[in-house]
């Protein structure tokens, strides 16, 4: 079995699925308007489909986000905050994207289907996650690599693994 990875490892790696699900969820914005256009009930039924599916991508991407943005806040974050030359203006950032995309995907949310303004808020939160995603690890993983021991940031990782594995069991 190979090695696991540290918490920038992990941490990446949802990063990496939260872009994927983003860029189906995108794709999906732009293909039902060409089955309305066409005016014809299985340009409608694909619409409806398309919907559907897109809902479903938009909540898998709100569960991902919120877990992602909590575990970021509860394992890395009071240790870069702690550890790292300016980490606490680092971390302050990170919090401010989180609390907006924490908006962003509530306005979604509150949408009623077909509503015009899904398009604009999709494009809203893509920018501000692909900039938030690529300032996290540019700034704060290389940071946090940079100042935290390969051990710590391996412990921070099983840590994180533990309380995953804990809130599974839990169930829902």
């Amino acid at each position: 079995m190979g090695r696991r990875p540290d918490i920038l490892g992990e941490f990446t790696a949802e990063h990496r699925a939260v872009e994927d699900l983003l860029a189906r969820i995108e794709a999906g914005a732009a293909g039902p308007e060409a089955g309305a256009e066409a005016g014809t009930d299985a340009g409608t039924e694909a619409g409806t489909d398309a919907g559907a599916e897109q809902d479903r991508l938009l909540g898998r991407l709100t569960d991902l986000l919120f877990s992602h943005c909590a575990a970021e806040e509860e394992h890395l974050f009071p240790v870069v905050q702690h550890d790292v030359p300016d980490g606490g203006a680092i971390v302050f950032r990170c919090i401010h994207d989180h609390l907006a995309i924490g908006q962003y995907l509530a306005d979604l949310q509150a949408l009623p289907p077909g509503d015009p303004a899904l398009d604009t808020l999709l494009r809203g939160l893509a920018e501000l996650l692909r900039r938030h995603l690529a300032t996290e690890e540019e700034q704060l993983f290389a940071a946090a690599r940079k100042a935290l021991p390969a051990a710590a940031r391996n412990a921070l990782a099983e840590r994180l693994r533990a309380d995953r594995a804990e809130i599974a069991e839990a169930g829902p």
